[in-house]
């Protein structure tokens, strides 16, 4: 479904939403511009799939969106967490946009080190509520010159992730004409 014209996106998720490494930059904040509706930012770094799971009906109360845009895992990814809980996070996460009638873009991230994304992101695909995007956050992670750190993305890697966002929204009918 098209996004409504004044219609708020919620980029909710850990310290990669939130900005860290970026120096001043962050996905949300560039998406905004490229789309043209107001983004917020309710990146929490060092957050969790469960803290989040917590957080996300407040969250969804209070901001209204029109879309959720929702990046978490790789915390769990650090501390071990086993792939049947995160996925279960996520999945009550999704469970809670469903209730609040608001669409999800998951990002998958991949676990630090690896060279691909794991399993259990495809695997929350619910065709008609949530659009799962293997690549904007993952492509980004996977390349040393785009990143800060070992888990955070520079400026530059905020600016792709956020091109490569906004082209899922356009790709997911999310995005009419912009």
């Amino acid at each position: 479904m098209p996004l409504a014209d004044k219609a708020v996106v919620l980029a909710f998720g850990d310290s990669l939403t939130s900005g860290i490494g970026g120096s001043g930059e962050n996905y949300p904040q560039r998406l905004a511009t490229l789309i043209g509706h107001e983004v917020i930012n309710a990146g929490v770094p060092g957050e969790t799939t469960a803290q989040g799971r917590e957080r996300l009906a407040a969250v969804l109360r209070d901001s209204r969106p029109g879309l959720l845009i929702l990046c978490l895992g790789v915390n769990d990814f650090l501390r071990g967490v086993p792939e049947a809980q995160i996925a279960a996070n996520l999945g009550a996460m999704l469970d809670l946009a469903a209730d609040a009638a608001v669409p999800v873009l998951l990002l998958a991230v991949p676990a630090p080190g690896a060279s691909q994304i794991d399993p259990l992101f495809a695997a929350l695909a619910r065709p008609a509520q949530v659009r799962i995007d293997l690549h904007a956050m993952a492509d980004t992670l996977m390349q040393p010159a785009l990143k800060a750190g070992l888990v955070h993305p520079n400026a530059e890697g905020y600016r792709q992730i956020a091109k490569a966002v906004a082209q899922s929204l356009r790709d997911g009918g999310a995005l009419i004409s912009r």
